[in-house]
Parts: structure tokens; C-alpha cells; sequence
């Protein structure tokens, strides 16, 4: 039986693939394995640790914080600190960004935005939870990070990825090379090469949204579930629904056997709900790495200009044939959600 090969080795393999060569972001990743290994055992454990439940706290965004949350922000925004190549952390957890002040992060260079824990309502019900992260580099050598640095489109990503703490612990990443899935192997505390060069299937059976909030959606998105469900053997509809709410979760499922993610804009969130900077936009990388479109049902996800830390979009996310479809219901019948769409993608600021 071949030995598997780790992290470690395939980064080190794989070094000309990385920006700038220079060993920072095989170190960034280093750091961030690290820190998965901590809160995958804290995942684990966590009845038995005593940090299940309510925190007592909110976020930014006036979503009630788990103690898990909470405890998985601060292992990585620490393991960043210790690793010295991040100056800035963006994190779902955080009002504001994180200035990294330390002696040995003077001289960073990366920005990595996070979040810690997706998918944490689903953490006292034992359902699969994950951490998504982007990795961008400032543009100024020295001085003090502007917001502009931190505010960058998805297509100035480095590298990002994802950890999934499910049956097996897994860590997916991109550094515009392709995606590779790498296996926690607990006995020996390295995370092991399981899945090379993944890549999701170009259509799909499944469709992933929460259709409680059917009556809420745009008629674009209301027409492709239809879509879905209507039987057609040559296209192999009806499509199966299935819905994780874990956004990593659901999204890993969809590479591996095709599928499309969607969490439109509603009544209640014109704007979306999922995070652009750690959320949408790093899945989005790997999406398009693995030959799959990444969109808010308009325009390309990474291509979306960024105005604020914790900025919401639509995301339409998966197989090709089946987002392209999608869009073309959206196009179609929610024509008057367009115009907006295309306003927030490029950033213009109109005046009334």
C-alpha cells in the first residue's frame, strides 16, 4: 500500500505553483492546517469541552455567536498571528478588521479573510460544519494597510480553500493551479492527499437552496426550481433537492457529484446573504478552478467590486450547465433585479 502523500510534501512539490515563490503562502496554508487540526478536535469534542450552544454574543451582521464560532476565530486568527505572513485578518466574527501587530508580522504581506465556522447553526445537531478562507496580497510594501488593500476582487485571490469537518476532516484548496483534497489522517495528525485534481462534473442531479423561503424568492429563481422539478428523462429531472445549510458542506457535495447551490436574493435580504469576501468569493476560486461558474445569477462572483468588509451577494454556485440555466431564468423573468445587480457589481454609486 503506497503512503499517502501530506500537505507538506504536495506544497512543497508543487512550490512553482504558488505566487511570488518565495515560501509565504505555503506557510499562510501551513499555518491555517494548523489551526484546522485544533478545531477539528474542538468540533469533536465539543459536548464533552463544554462549548456547545449560545455564546450570548452577536456579530456584525446581528447573528447570534456559538461559543464554537467564537473559539474557531480566535485558534485561527492566533495560528495567522504566530505564523508571521499575515498582516490582516478579515473574519465573519469581527466588527472590524484585525491588524496582526507583532514583531515577527512587521514585515507581512497577506491579507487572509475568514470564516472560521460555517455553518454554525448546524453545530448542536451534529450536521457537518466548515471553514472557508481567502488569501490576498497587500498592495503596498510598507506602512499601514489601506481599505482598498483589504477590498480587493475575488479575481486578486492567491490561494483559497476550505476545511470540512464531517465524517473525515478534509482541507480543498486553489491556488489558480487547480484543486486538491487533502484527508485529516488523525492517526498521524497530518492532513494526506485524497482527492487530486478535482473537478465537478459539468451538470448534476441535485439543486441545494431552502425553498422555505420559496415565496420570498425572485420569479427567476422561482422558475428554476420549477425547472428542476419537472420531469424530462433526457435532461434526468426531476432533480433531487437536498440542503445542508452549511454553505462548505453543500458546495463539497455539489463538486464531487455535480450539482448547483444557490442562495438567491429574497424580500427580506434584496442584497443576499452570504459574505463576498469569505465566503462567496473563495468558494467561487475553487468552483472555477474545478471547471464549475460561480455567479449572483448575472455577473461572475469574483469579478463583483467589493465596498465594505462584510458586503452580502446573491450566489448561484456549481455545475456549469445547471448555473448557466439558472441564469438564464433569472435573466428572462427577474429582469427588473438586473440593473441592480449590475450597478453592485461594478461599485457605481447612484445619486437620487
Amino acid at each position: 500500500m503506497a503512503v499517502a502523500k501530506t500537505l507538506g510534501q504536495f506544497i512543497i512539490e508543487k512550490q512553482s505553483d504558488f505566487p511570488y515563490k518565495k515560501g509565504e503562502i505555503s506557510r499562510l496554508l501551513r499555518d491555517l492546517g494548523i489551526a484546522a487540526k485544533i478545531v477539528n478536535k474542538a468540533v469533536n469534542k465539543a459536548g464533552l469541552m463544554g462549548i456547545l450552544g449560545e455564546a450570548g454574543t452577536q456579530n456584525v451582521q446581528g447573528e447570534n455567536q456559538k461559543k464554537l464560532d467564537i473559539y474557531a476565530n480566535q485558534q485561527f486568527i492566533s495560528a495567522l498571528k504566530n505564523g508571521g505572513e499575515c498582516c490582516i485578518v478579515v473574519s465573519e466574527e469581527n466588527d472590524d478588521f484585525v491588524y496582526i501587530d507583532s514583531e515577527i508580522s512587521k514585515n507581512a504581506k497577506y491579507i487572509v479573510a475568514i470564516d472560521p465556522l460555517d455553518g454554525s447553526s448546524n453545530i448542536d445537531v451534529n450536521v457537518s460544519v466548515g471553514t472557508v478562507f481567502s488569501i490576498y496580497r497587500r498592495k503596498s510594501p510598507a506602512g499601514k494597510v489601506a481599505i482598498d488593500e483589504i477590498l480587493q476582487k475575488g479575481t486578486e485571490q492567491l490561494a483559497s480553500g476550505y476545511i470540512i469537518y464531517g465524517s473525515s476532516t478534509m482541507l480543498v484548496y486553489t491556488t489558480g493551479k487547480g484543486v486538491n483534497g487533502f484527508t485529516l489522517d488523525t492517526s498521524i495528525g497530518e492532513f494526506c492527499l485524497s482527492h487530486p485534481d478535482m473537478r465537478i462534473p459539468v451538470t448534476g442531479q441535485v439543486y441545494s437552496i431552502n425553498e422555505g423561503y420559496y415565496s420570498h424568492f425572485p420569479e427567476g429563481v422561482k422558475q428554476y426550481i420549477k425547472y428542476c422539478q419537472v420531469e424530462d428523462k433526457d435532461t434526468y429531472r426531476p432533480y433531487t433537492s437536498r440542503y445542508i445549510g452549511s454553505f462548505v458542506a453543500d458546495v463539497h457535495r455539489n463538486i464531487i457529484q455535480g450539482g448547483i447551490f444557490i442562495y438567491p436574493s429574497t424580500a427580506q435580504a434584496p442584497g443576499g446573504k452570504l459574505r463576498l469576501l469569505y465566503e462567496c468569493n473563495p468558494l467561487a476560486f475553487i468552483i472555477e478552478q474545478a471547471g464549475g461558474v460561480a455567479s449572483d445569477g448575472y455577473n461572475r462572483i469574483l469579478e463583483l467590486e467589493p465596498y465594505e468588509l462584510h458586503q452580502r451577494s446573491p450566489i448561484f454556485i456549481g455545475s456549469r450547465e445547471m448555473v448557466k440555466k439558472a441564469e438564464e431564468m433569472m435573466d428572462s423573468f427577474s429582469p427588473q433585479i438586473k440593473y441592480v445587480s449590475m450597478v453592485k457589481a461594478k461599485n457605481i454609486n447612484i445619486q437620487p
